[in-house]
């Protein structure tokens, strides 16, 4: 018979393994990667276009997946900061079962794409980019779907790259306020001092606690596994500095200007319990100001858009399609059925 004590302990390992801080205690489990994710599965076949940009020969990663017989029409799917292409699995599968050609680029600095030793850092640039890859892939037009870092690229490619844009999809996209009206600018060292002190738990707990309201399931482990791995790589240094230098177009373009300037139609889809505001640990004595307001936000620039409409999720964050895959799907699918 075991005593209340023994009991005691198996009923706290039995709570342990089931608890979050358990699921992220398996990092032990994962591969060490490099700096390109060379060992990490994507979901689909990856490609790879060499370009020239800043004086350096560069490889950008990209997943083509094409539909049985001829396409409706192509899918750009853009990631967010602290993604890359394969988060988009579930997405592009679906639209591909629509008969869609979908495109899905790692940016340079993010996924299996290079990470420069020095690179400055644009949205402008990051647009041109991917103007190369899709003429290189032979597309004359798409659809634009860019998610939280990535719908500040996808404005700014609509901008810039205007003959190629047929439409814009924005899932909580960040830029939707000016960031630094309300914080101070901060040198990228500030930013890279932080991404070294990284550890797989802070990185869970920072996406528990932002994404997701607190809780956790283990799905979103899976989307820790490469950033865990490169953690234990000897190549984190410069992983960790890309990472750095990719906050500066955040706060340096933002799109809330841009927004109301778009001639093509603009679908905004907006977790209402969004918080995310970059910069909000650096900002201006006396700024009462409070940053990420979804709920607020995605009103304030659905008014100011030429054509567009806004779709709100009440009560989801800033991953709804995550969060919430039915009631994602049931808004963001339709808006390929007309």
């Amino acid at each position: 018979m075991h005593s209340s004590s023994q009991l005691m302990v198996l009923f706290t390992l039995v709570v342990s393994l089931l608890s979050p801080l358990h699921a992220a205690t398996r990092s032990d489990a994962i591969a060490a990667y490099n700096a390109t994710l060379d060992n990490f599965d994507y979901p689909f076949e990856v490609g790879r276009f060499s370009l020239e940009s800043q004086g350096q020969a560069l490889s950008m990663a990209y997943m083509d997946v094409k539909p049985q017989g001829d396409p409706k029409a192509t899918v750009v799917l853009l990631h967010g900061k602290n993604f890359s292409g394969f988060y988009w699995e579930r997405v592009a599968s679906q639209l591909v079962g629509m008969s869609y050609r979908v495109i899905i680029p790692d940016q340079i600095g993010f996924g299996k794409s290079s990470r420069p030793e020095h690179y400055q850092y644009s949205f402008a640039g990051l647009a041109n980019n991917t103007r190369q890859l899709l003429e290189h892939l032979e597309v004359a037009r798409a659809t634009i779907v860019g998610h939280s870092m990535g719908g500040m690229l996808a404005v700014k490619f609509a901008k810039y790259v205007k003959d190629k844009t047929a439409r814009l999809i924005l899932i909580n996209p960040i830029g939707l306020e000016d960031y630094l009206k309300w914080v101070d600018f901060q040198d990228p060292q500030v930013f890279l001092s932080n991404e070294l002190k990284k550890t797989p738990e802070s990185i869970r707990r920072y996406q528990q606690k932002n994404y997701y309201d607190g809780k956790w399931r283990p799905a979103y482990q899976a989307l820790l596994e490469p950033h865990i791995g490169q953690l234990k790589h000897p190549d984190y240094p410069r992983v960790a500095k890309n990472n750095a230098l990719t906050y500066n177009p955040i706060f340096s373009e933002p799109i809330v200007y841009d927004l109301p300037q778009l001639t093509v139609p603009v679908s905004l889809i907006i977790g209402t319990r969004d918080r995310t505001g970059p910069g909000r640990a650096f900002k201006k004595p006396g700024v009462t100001h409070q940053l990420g307001q979804y709920q607020v936000l995605g009103k304030e620039v659905a008014d100011t858009l030429q054509q567009g409409n806004l779709i709100e999720l009440d009560g989801l964050g800033h991953m709804p399609q995550f969060e919430d895959w039915e009631r994602f799907s049931t808004v963001f699918f339709p808006l390929f059925e007309d």
